[in-house]
Formats: structure tokens, C-alpha cells, sequence
């Protein structure tokens, strides 16, 4: 079997870190006799989270950090009245509250956090702080002081919240890259002059790939022992859905693949995959009818 380039969507299931997703698909790759493929992922997932884990393989994986870059939308429930270390159910509790809100204050509250927000992220995140990892210095008993940082909330709506008032909710979000939901759940709670933690947290939707693409572990595993595996892997042409493509003659292929500049193209400026006869060649960005490589593809 040859070389596999393209996308496998886990719906990654809670207790496994996203590095350890890739290490299981990198065992059924050597299960089915492809063990030097080169996997990578396309943005963490924590442990307590499940849901869409975009890992690219081959050529693919030239595009994981256009696909850390991308939008996300996440389920969570936010359980009001205890907030934890954490801001999750993992965590130690380090603030009560006998308030439960109304749903009508919780609808009231949500277009605060809609649209452009500062965000303080967690003490227990990857986030470096002087070098070293911040939840490394949160579990060694260190203050912890990050930076806020500029987040945007593209929606955020209530998908479930029953009782009154509500001892929790699920809420969806729509969101850019680097937004925390820990985070986001515990400044809801705070203006809704309560506190809260995440006791669940799924990511439906990564970039263009959602739940409706993605499979479980066990599945890629049966794929792996009947070395079928091809047929779970999405083209490398799926991470690029929202970009035009642009496509090349024999010579302009050429011509990227050499990193050479293409002139007097006629395309709209911006990200464009180029491609010659369905062949993924490179992704590329016009400017001025100019053609530059971003990323080749060695296919």
C-alpha cells in the first residue's frame, strides 16, 4: 500500500490527550503496514474534552498549522455555584455560591461575550509563563499571572438549560483561535453574579470538519487489522474547502513546485490552492495577479 496524505477526523473520546490520539493513530498505521507516515494534529484537545481532532498525515500535515489557526465550535455545560482550580469538574473547589441564575439572565448576559472580548486564560493551561508550562506551576502550588488576550465569540447560544432557576446549562460557541471555554464558562458565571465550572465540554466542529466526518477510535483500529485504511482518509484537499482552488497548466506546476513566482495570473488575491489535473500542488497566495507559494505539496 502507498504512502496515505489526507485527514482522519477522531471523535476523540475523554481520558486521551490529543499527542496521545496521534500515537494511536500512528499504531494503526504500523498495524497495516505504513509505519513511517509522517501525523500530526490540527489543535489540542484536553483530556476532559471529546469531539472533532482533525490529524493530518503525509503532505497533509504542511496544513495542521492553517488548521490550529481555524475557528472552533464547542458544546459545554457549565454547572453553576462551584468554581474549581481548574474551571472543570477535574479541579479542587476554590469559590461557592448558593446564586443560581434565571434563564432570562442568562439570555440577558450572553451578548456581553459575543463579538470581539478580552479573555483571561486558565492558570491550568499550556500557556509558558517564563519557560515552563503555566498548569506546571499551578500544580506546584506557584501563583500563576497570564496575560489576557484578544479573543473573538462569533455566537453563543443556550442549547439546553431546564429548572428554575437553573442549577446548570449547555451552551454552544462559535469561536477564533486561542479562546478559552473554561474560561468564557466562569466570566458567564461571574456576571451572572455566580460561579461556575465546565462539567462537559465536546468540540462539534474544527475548521471545515465536524462530527458528521469523524470516527472513533475503535473503528480506525478495525480499519488498521483489514489494512483498509484509505478508505477513512479524507484528501488533503478537505482542509482547504474554504479557499478557492486555482487551477495550473503543465508549465505553471512547474513552476510552483521549483518555488518560482507566477505572474500576470488572473485570480482574486488572497490563500488559493493551486492544482494540477486534481493533484494538490501547492497552497498558494495571490497578490496582484503575483502567485507565491505558501506551502508545497510533494505529491
Amino acid at each position: 500500500m502507498s504512502a496515505l496524505h489526507g485527514w482522519i477526523i477522531l471523535d476523540k473520546p475523554l481520558g486521551l490527550g490529543s499527542t496521545q490520539a496521534v500515537s494511536a493513530i500512528k499504531r494503526g498505521l504500523r498495524t497495516a503496514g505504513l509505519g513511517k507516515a509522517k501525523v500530526g494534529h490540527g489543535g489540542t484537545l484536553d483530556p476532559l474534552a471529546s469531539g472533532v481532532l482533525p490529524i493530518a498525515l503525509g503532505e497533509a500535515t504542511k496544513l495542521a498549522g492553517r488548521m490550529l489557526d481555524s475557528d472552533k465550535i464547542y458544546d459545554f455545560t457549565v454547572r453553576f455555584g462551584v468554581q474549581t482550580d481548574t474551571l472543570d469538574a477535574e479541579g479542587t473547589a476554590i469559590a461557592t455560591s448558593d446564586v443560581r441564575p434565571t434563564r432570562a439572565a442568562l439570555d440577558a448576559v450572553l451578548p456581553r461575550f459575543t463579538g470581539p472580548i478580552d479573555q483571561m486564560p486558565p492558570a491550568f493551561s499550556a500557556l509558558k509563563v517564563d519557560g515552563r508550562r503555566a498548569y506546571d506551576l499551578a500544580r506546584a502550588g506557584e501563583e500563576v499571572v497570564l496575560a489576557s488576550r484578544a479573543v473573538t465569540v462569533h455566537a453563543l447560544s443556550v442549547e439546553a438549560a431546564s429548572g428554575e432557576p437553573l442549577p446548570e446549562a449547555t451552551l454552544r460557541a462559535h469561536v477564533s483561535k486561542g479562546t478559552y471555554i473554561r474560561s468564557l464558562a466562569r466570566d458567564i458565571a461571574l456576571a451572572l453574579d455566580t460561579v461556575g465550572h465546565v462539567t462537559h465540554l465536546r468540540r462539534v466542529k474544527a475548521g471545515p470538519f465536524d462530527l458528521d466526518q469523524a470516527i472513533s477510535l475503535d473503528k480506525w483500529d478495525e480499519a488498521a487489522k483489514a489494512r483498509t485504511l484509505e478508505h477513512l482518509l479524507l484528501p488533503l484537499r478537505a482542509g482547504l474547502d474554504d479557499i478557492p482552488a486555482l487551477p495550473l497548466t503543465p508549465d505553471q506546476a512547474g513552476a510552483l513546485r521549483q518555488g518560482r513566482v507566477l505572474v500576470g495570473m488572473q485570480a482574486a488575491d488572497g490563500a488559493t490552492f493551486a492544482t494540477f489535473q486534481d493533484t494538490p500542488v501547492a497552497l498558494v497566495e495571490v497578490r496582484g495577479g503575483e502567485v507565491r507559494v505558501i506551502r508545497g505539496f510533494n505529491l
